[in-house]
């Protein structure tokens, strides 16, 4: 059933003295009193007055305009008959709120439009939560019951051609803007439907961009766009919401525009800053658990189209083994992120997906791969502050032994963290000659100069 008739089904259903059975709120000020009943009871009448005059069933297809036009139009009606009186800006904040229900996503909507919330957490439908600069926030925003969530969540993943119910009650998905959604519902989520989304923001992040924040040095810049152009194979290591991906987009602004990229990723959510590039996404099985397509099948198809560069947008599985055969044979200056908390755990975490893949690998054949196929691991972190940096650069050289080698060529060096909990430090050389010295130095970079330290921030 099309989630527009499920939501006729519940406006006819409710009746007057339970005024928004389905609705809810929808603005961070909604109380449980006497004001905020009459404006639930107002909206249940505006989309009854709504489902009368249009067809539900194209509704998600017709022009904005047209709809807010409608919307506008019932609200005025509904106000004639009950004899109603409405500001101005009550009116537009009622028509929003309409839309939103019929369109958006509900009382989220506002969060949405704030380019300060990096992440919406909501647990069961009277707890939101956002994180602002870092930091996390309780909002005072309620969904009416868990009926309603489920709605919201129903039209998040159906957008994608995803699903979510009992069978599969839970679900990896993404908004139109790139953000990602993972949704888990009853039985699994005991207090009710649990919805987590990663915002994804509209403002493509520049290596510029992360200068100004301190984010990066001008020195670690200039080495990274020679490593870049050098082709030297790269990943990207950091925890949780540290910028992985950001920092990712930023590499690829130094990828040469003649070149072909090929990313994979499983909730697509890159935004390379190159006009060559073919994206591709994984697939999760159908309700007949068929159809799969893992992130290792479209690394091997990624073969066969003549890219020049593959980027994996998280490395997490058995597509470990191809990426790093696509790396070690021919591949070069490709660049895949993975979670990690420092660079020598990257490699570490490298070999566990090895391992829990199913193969039998010798250790040091595991290693020998690894060390063959990576060059350059960059570590960014979220500190306490709120703040992301980039924290090392740091190179694989080899094997001794059984071991891999490595060696840091740039550090944050962090000195003190001020009364209002504001994190202070440098980034600074460690003074080691590279051992990619030469390729380096054919891409146009000075390593001579590189080994200055760096001025404090």
């Amino acid at each position: 059933m099309r989630l527009t008739d499920r939501i006729s089904r519940a406006t006819n259903q409710a009746p007057a003295e339970q005024p928004g059975a389905f609705l809810g709120g929808g603005s961070a000020w909604r109380h449980k009193d006497e004001a905020a009943d009459g404006l639930r009871e107002l909206k249940i009448k505006v989309h009854n007055r709504l489902f009368e005059s249009m067809d539900v069933s194209r509704m998600e297809t017709l022009d904005p305009a047209l709809i807010s036009s409608k919307v506008t139009s019932a609200i005025g009606e509904t106000l004639d008959e009950d004899g109603r009186l409405l500001t101005d800006s009550d009116r537009a904040g009622l028509v929003d709120q309409v839309k939103n229900e019929l369109l958006g996503l509900g009382p989220l909507e506002p969060l949405l439009r704030d380019d300060d919330v990096t992440d919406i957490m909501v647990n069961g439908c009277d707890h939101v939560y956002v994180e602002k600069h870092g930091k996390l926030h309780q909002t005072g925003i309620h969904f009416h019951d868990d009926q309603h969530l489920m709605l919201i969540i129903d039209r998040i993943v159906s957008q994608v051609g995803r699903r979510v119910d009992e069978s599969s009650p839970m679900v990896d998905a993404r908004l139109r803007d790139g953000s990602r959604i993972n949704a888990v519902i009853p039985p699994l989520a005991i207090d009710g439907p649990s919805l987590s989304i990663r915002r994804f923001g509209k403002k493509r992040y520049s290596i510029d961009d992360l200068l100004a924040r301190e984010s990066i040095s001008p020195q670690m810049v200039a080495l990274l766009q020679a490593v870049v152009k050098a082709r030297l194979n790269m990943l990207v290591c950091g925890g949780t919401g540290s910028g992985k991906t950001t920092m990712l987009n930023c590499l690829s602004s130094f990828v040469p525009a003649d070149e072909r990229i090929v990313t994979i990723e499983d909730s697509a959510e890159l935004l390379l800053q190159q006009t060559h590039v073919v994206r591709l996404e994984t697939r999760p099985p159908n309700l007949e658990g068929k159809g799969e397509v893992t992130a290792r099948d479209l690394v091997r198809n990624t073969l066969r189209m003549r890219p020049d560069r593959i980027i994996v947008g998280e490395v997490r599985g058995a597509e470990v083994f191809d990426m790093l055969q696509a790396m070690s044979t021919g591949h070069d200056g490709s660049i895949a992120t993975i979670h990690a908390n420092s660079s020598r755990e990257c490699l570490g975490r490298l070999e566990m997906m090895m391992l829990l893949s199913g193969f039998s690998i010798p250790q040091r054949a595991m290693r020998q791969q690894i060390a063959s196929a990576i060059n350059i691991i960059v570590h960014v972190a979220r500190l306490s502050d709120g703040s992301r940096r980039m924290m090392k650069i740091s190179e694989v050289t080899g094997m001794e032994g059984d071991a891999i080698m490595m060696q840091d060529l740039f550090e944050f060096a962090h000195t003190d963290t001020d009364s209002s909990g504001k994190v202070h430090g440098h980034y600074r050389s460690t003074g080691i000659r590279s051992a990619y010295a030469q390729r380096i130095e054919r891409a146009g970079y000075n390593l001579e100069t590189s080994l200055r330290a760096t001025g404090t921030n």
